[in-house]
């Protein structure tokens, strides 16, 4: 297999970024950066069990102990990029080190929380942690691995996600039942600090230039997606035409276009623009968001018709979830070494999102009643999907971005999934509810159908509802992610017209009316050497 990594950096002769500084470990760095990316998902998933308890504990209903997770979901995604971007001007270990500590510490002032005010605040703290973790590590890897290696790293990497997530609902259920709710948020902090005792084997890198943080732009694009984020989880609750909602996604909208029209003209951007000029790194951007209408929504509502419209013990629910969730665990390493091998990382991915296409539509054969082995097909078929698309496209994403923009890339590809989470959730929650509601004729029922109880009314005519609510849910996220593999395997395509046209502009070039600056130089160079390069395994 050819040397993708190593060869896109190698095509730029002039150093883009420094080297990796200070003794290397490369299986230290991976085993680290591998144990937070476990902790991360498992502090989402593991709390959503842990509710319950805290409710009863700390006195909270509704909206307060629903923040529990919105808190951390939202500074978790407005975050990322200001992170990515921060960890390539002051260097991706140390970004990675007060990420993880920041995350310990918002752990630990969760387990000891008195109340329900200070468990959310303490949720959003950590929720800052994990944007300096995600952002970063990513960017490590990318900077530490090349070529084969890169690919089995990044793939590893999927694996770890997806054990966090997996894990972290059936080991939270364990420490809830025999320790309390407590001790859930206090192994997040104790194994964030594990990994955080081995950062020293972590090599520092960071880009070569270091201008000043574009201050204005982190705080317009904190603020915009915050109050995007916050109008999306808040719509169910508020309604979605109430003034306050309306206010907040406007405000939102509108401060994220501002920070793209500061980008513009910003000399050391946050954001540089000109990696959405990349139509192929931003097709690889877009696949996290697909994987959030296949899987993620699947993960948050699945159980609960389960337990709600099929009867099943919430015990019971979790372990048919295995049967998405196990694959996701697999299929990584299994992804990787099929790149390895030479099969296209473009073939892999449009086949991963055919499978949330084709699974969501097969899983419409569910009902109250239906037998496990009935759904066991669409479960596993999806679950293969995520896992294709954690083992591939982070890894195809870096090998398209130059080493000094590693930290920025990585937050956001994250950005891109975290955001789309918290968005798509939300939207697909009220949708549910409100095709409940057309069945049910009131909305009040209809969102406690949604919530799994059915103990208002003839719960047989509810769980009908609900199925037919879930049915078309099912096939409307069957047509997104069918759209979006189509037009993410044309966005993935190489552009055949700039290979035929290098050899012509390298005869001849064009004689510029100005010549730009050497910064300009080094930047277009650097940009053009990695847009052009091939995805793993690509044939021009």
């Amino acid at each position: 297999m050819a040397d993708y990594g190593r060869q896109a950096i190698l095509k730029e002769p002039e150093p883009v970024t420094t080297a990796p500084s200070g003794r290397s470990r490369p299986a230290i760095t991976l085993a680290v950066v591998l144990l937070a990316f476990v902790t991360v998902p498992m502090s989402i998933s593991g709390a959503a069990v842990a509710l319950p308890g805290i409710g009863t504990d700390l006195h909270a209903a509704g909206a307060p102990l629903q923040w529990v997770m919105n808190a951390y979901n939202l500074t978790f995604a407005s975050f990322m990029l200001v992170a990515g971007s921060t960890a390539d001007l002051v260097g991706r270990r140390r970004t990675f080190a007060v990420g993880a500590g920041t995350f310990a510490v918002g752990s630990l002032a969760a387990a000891a929380a008195p109340g329900i005010a200070l468990l959310d605040v303490a949720r959003a703290v950590s929720g800052i942690g994990s944007a300096g973790v995600f952002a970063s590590g990513g960017a490590i890897l990318a900077t530490t691995f090349d070529g084969a290696a890169r690919t089995r790293a990044f793939a590893a990497l999927g694996s770890a996600a997806g054990l966090g997530l997996a894990a972290g609902p059936t080991l939270a259920g364990w420490l809830v039942s025999a320790l309390g709710w407590r001790s859930t948020f206090g192994l997040h902090a104790a194994l964030v600090m594990v990994a955080l005792a081995g950062v020293a084997a972590v090599a520092e890198s960071r880009a070569p230039r270091r201008p000043r943080l574009d201050t204005t732009g982190a705080v317009v694009f904190v603020a915009g997606l915050g109050a995007l984020v916050l109008g999306a989880v808040q719509g169910p609750d508020w309604g979605w035409s109430s003034p306050a909602v309306l206010a907040l996604l406007t405000a939102g909208a509108g401060l994220l276009v501002a920070f793209v029209a500061l980008q513009a003209r910003s000399a050391d951007p946050l954001l540089d623009l000109s990696l959405m000029r990349n139509r192929r790194f931003l097709a690889l951007c877009m696949v996290p968001v697909v994987t959030t209408f296949g899987f993620v929504t699947l993960l948050t509502y699945l159980p609960t018709y389960l337990v709600g419209a099929g009867g099943m013990s919430a015990q019971r629910a979790g372990t048919v979830l295995l049967l998405m969730t196990g694959p996701v665990l697999l299929a990584p390493p299994l992804a990787g070494g099929l790149v390895n091998r030479g099969v296209s990382a473009r073939v892999l991915i449009t086949a991963s999102l055919a499978m949330f296409a084709a699974g969501n539509a097969w899983l419409t054969v569910i009902g109250p009643s239906t037998p496990v082995a009935v759904i066991a097909g669409p479960l596993l078929l999806i679950g293969l999907g995520a896992g294709v698309s954690f083992g591939v496209g982070d890894g195809a994403a870096m090998s398209l971005v130059g080493p000094e923009r590693a930290g920025m890339a990585t937050g956001f590809l994250n950005t891109m999934r975290i955001g789309s989470e918290a968005i798509v959730i939300a939207v697909f929650g009220a949708v549910l509810v409100s095709l409940i509601g057309a069945r049910v004729g009131s909305p009040a029922l209809a969102a406690q159908v949604g919530a799994g109880d059915l103990s208002g009314g003839d719960p047989a005519a509810l769980a009908a509802g609900f199925t037919h609510a879930l049915h078309v849910a099912l096939y409307g996220t069957a047509a997104v992610c069918a759209a979006g593999a189509v037009a993410i395997a044309v966005a993935l395509a190489k552009p055949r017209a700039d290979v035929a046209a290098s050899p012509a502009s390298a005869a001849s070039p064009a004689s510029p009316p100005s010549p730009p600056s050497p910064a300009s130089q080094r930047s277009q160079r650097s940009q053009r050497s990695h847009e052009d390069s091939p995805l793993p395994t690509e044939v021009a």
